[in-house]
């Protein structure tokens, strides 16, 4: 892996820094290759947490961030935990928890994250192998190189700066939560919570896995759709008929699963089930061009929906299917089939609970169910949205130092996606302000083939965290 050679935006640093402030970014400048070093490293171990791979990847995984952390020297101890799923006896994937005592009345500050990735799908479509960090053209491409070990690695470059400048004088409380099953439903997550509460507890939280407008404007994530996934299987027929001996007076499940899954939605594409609930809420200038480029869109493919486009991803509901179990093309005969099962992934609205909006969905299909076919639910999996309160002393505080570690003012966004464990942040720690922050942009392909880093996005990530904890580091915990 070779590293960028863009110019770096402290060339032109703001006359309001303090002189601790200036010193910072100039570490962090002085430590951004090495960062991306070791975040190569980290892209290399194919760590994923999902049952079918390989879990001593992700321990492996686990113990080059405990490493990572004991490197930064700030750290009084360092270890490598796993809680149990729920209130089984069943292990969760391991995560690191690093913790550091505040002294001098400082307050404490908690940095989320989390190490497990996506699987990579199809290595054919990736354009480079997906386990192999790859920099070309600014970006730094490979599974996990975005999301979220980017996200790791601003924490570990940020700690690393500050260290290395502020010595002994650094008497901020600081946690390091780096998850390891983010990607496989956090399973373990409220339980992780729960017995590490005095370990975890702190005045701010921040949550890197989030991104930004985009690769120049930075973004503090205000609010996050909830979601509501579930399996769905709609049965006809006992068992498979000849289509040319019944067809015409036998509705296969085929036929009725197209025909109910197509009353989700009006003639725009809009979610047209009662009980959804929207938000209102002002949304940055966003146009179809731009969202053409940043997903994809073929031409002659109109958007969906109705209101501004930002709107529509932001604050209204979307439902997508995103799986289906039926013949496949390969194997097609003359046969009505019996059953056909699908996945529904629903994001909900910030305000509305993902139990009302799942009941909203079933209540829906169940009314419009054609030709009596059977529905069967099943998997059903829940997370609520987030909504932050813009008025705590953290949110300006990050403002703040986005401003001056990105050189341009930042914006305050929604986001389309879901991160359900939110929630159980804010019922563990419901004095703590949570900052969701990252370092993508929408060109970063998270989830995809091609997922990638942008490297200044990167650069100037590092120096927001940097200058936010040497900020913090000047306040008491009482102010």
């Amino acid at each position: 892996m070779t590293s960028s050679s863009a110019p770096d935006p402290s060339a032109s640093e703001s006359p309001d820094l303090s002189a601790s402030e200036s010193a910072v970014l100039e570490a962090v400048a002085l430590g951004i290759p090495g960062a991306l070093s070791d975040l190569g490293a980290l892209v290399r171990i194919p760590g994923i947490a999902w049952p079918a791979f390989d879990q001593a990847q992700l321990e492996r995984s686990a113990d080059a961030v405990a490493e990572l952390a004991r490197g930064t020297g700030v750290f009084d101890e360092v270890r490598v935990l796993r809680a149990h799923v729920d209130d089984t006896d069943e292990l969760g994937q391991p995560a690191v928890l690093a913790t550091r005592a505040a002294r001098g009345g400082k307050p404490t500050i908690l940095l989320y994250a989390h190490h497990d990735v996506q699987p990579p799908g199809d290595d054919e479509l990736w354009e480079t192998p997906p386990f192999e960090p790859t920099v070309r053209d600014g970006r730094l491409y490979g599974r996990g190189a975005a999301d979220d070990k980017a996200g790791v690695m601003a924490h570990i470059a940020a700690l690393r700066a500050v260290r290395e400048v502020l010595g002994d004088d650094l008497e901020l409380g600081v946690a390091l939560f780096v998850e390891g099953e983010e990607e496989y439903g956090s399973r373990s997550f409220a339980r992780f919570l729960r017995d590490n509460a005095e370990a975890l507890r702190a005045d701010a939280i921040v949550v890197a896995d989030s991104g930004n407008l985009d690769s120049e404007t930075p973004g503090l994530t205000v609010s996050l759709r909830g979601n509501a996934r579930f399996t769905l299987r709609i049965r006809t027929l006992q068992h498979a008929s000849h289509s040319g001996m019944f067809g015409g007076a036998v509705p296969d499940a085929m036929m009725a699963a197209v025909t109910l899954l197509a009353t989700l939605w009006d003639a725009d594409g809009a979610v047209a089930v009662e009980g959804l609930s929207m938000r209102e809420g002002e949304t940055p200038a966003y146009s179809e061009a731009t969202l053409r480029d940043e997903t994809g869109l073929l031409p002659g493919v109109s958007p969906v929906g109705r209101g501004d486009i930002l709107g529509r991803i932001w604050n209204r509901p979307s439902i997508t299917i995103t799986g289906i179990d039926a013949t496949g093309v390969a194997q097609a005969s003359n046969t009505l089939l019996p059953e056909v099962s699908v996945v529904i992934s629903a994001r909900v609205a910030p305000g509305q609970s993902a139990q009302d909006a799942y009941d909203a969905i079933e209540r829906h299909l169940r009314d419009n169910t054609p030709f009596g076919a059977e529905l069967t639910f099943t998997d059903v999996d829940l997370g609520d949205g987030f909504l932050v309160d813009t008025a705590g002393w953290a949110v300006g505080l990050t403002r703040g130092a986005m401003a001056d570690g990105y050189g341009t003012a930042p914006v305050d966004l929604g986001v389309g996606g879901s991160i359900p464990f939110i929630a159980d942040l804010v019922r563990e720690f419901p004095a703590a302000q949570i900052l969701v922050t990252g370092v993508e942009d929408p060109h970063s392909r998270a989830h995809s083939p091609d997922e990638s880093l942008h490297l200044d996005t990167f650069r100037s990530a590092v120096r927001t965290e940097a200058l936010l904890l040497t900020r913090l580091n000047a306040r008491t915990a009482a102010s």
